[in-house]
């Protein structure tokens, strides 16, 4: 009876190794962007069925291991979908090449803010140190100020009016000193005119004194 419990297990053992044997196949493939049709290098290559069992694609997108029919496997790579295949059953040849096309996944992440401030507390200290900018009023009201006018006033160019006005406070000094000028110089301020007036006193006093 022993005998025959060990036979009948070694026949099970042999036929289930023999079917595995059988089911065997090489799973090969290159990997391709549906997009663009280049190819996709370094795809992560996991077959569900056989624990989880990971392969790497080359750097060509080609990846080729020993699978079962049936298997599933699925194709993974950053920036790009989840694909997943199933190795059919009843392959002749025992050899199954696939072409993959992978699609790209965009993925849209949350805005982040990258404020200056390692804390609140450096933030409130800014805060309350801030320097605000002046409204249009305040503006204003610089801009009228006694010392803003003299500043503009000595780089801002005359206008025609002021030019007019200049032209004619020029002309009204040149015609002035030309009719003073005209009229004689006083001759109380030239010294020459002192200087014959004491000569023609002295002169008269001599000739008084010769009549004496």
């Amino acid at each position: 009876m022993k005998q025959l419990l060990t036979i009948l297990t070694i026949f099970l053992f042999w036929s289930s190794s023999k079917a595995q044997d059988e089911s065997i196949v090489q799973f090969s493939g290159v990997i391709y962007n549906v997009d663009s049709n280049l190819v996709v290098p370094y795809v992560s290559v996991t077959n569900v069925s056989d624990k989880n069992k990971v392969i790497s694609a080359n750097y060509q997108g080609y990846f080729s291991f020993v699978a079962h029919e049936g298997d599933t496997v699925v194709f993974s790579a950053i920036g790009y979908r989840r694909e997943a295949l199933v190795i059919p059953t009843n392959i002749s040849d025992k050899r199954y090449t696939v072409i993959i096309k992978m699609k790209s996944d965009v993925i849209n992440l949350p805005m982040v803010r990258v404020l200056p401030w390692a804390s609140i507390d450096d933030f409130n200290k800014d805060f309350m140190s801030m320097k605000f900018a002046d409204d249009d009023l305040e503006i204003a009201k610089k801009n009228v100020t006694r010392s803003s006018i003299l500043a503009m006033a000595k780089t801002l160019p005359r206008d025609g009016t002021e030019m007019n006005n200049l032209n004619f406070q020029n002309n009204h000094i040149a015609l002035t000193n030309k009719n003073m000028n005209q009229r004689g110089a006083n001759a109380l301020l030239n010294p020459f005119a002192w200087g014959a007036l004491i000569q023609q006193i002295m002169q008269g006093d001599k000739s008084r004194n010769s009549d004496n």
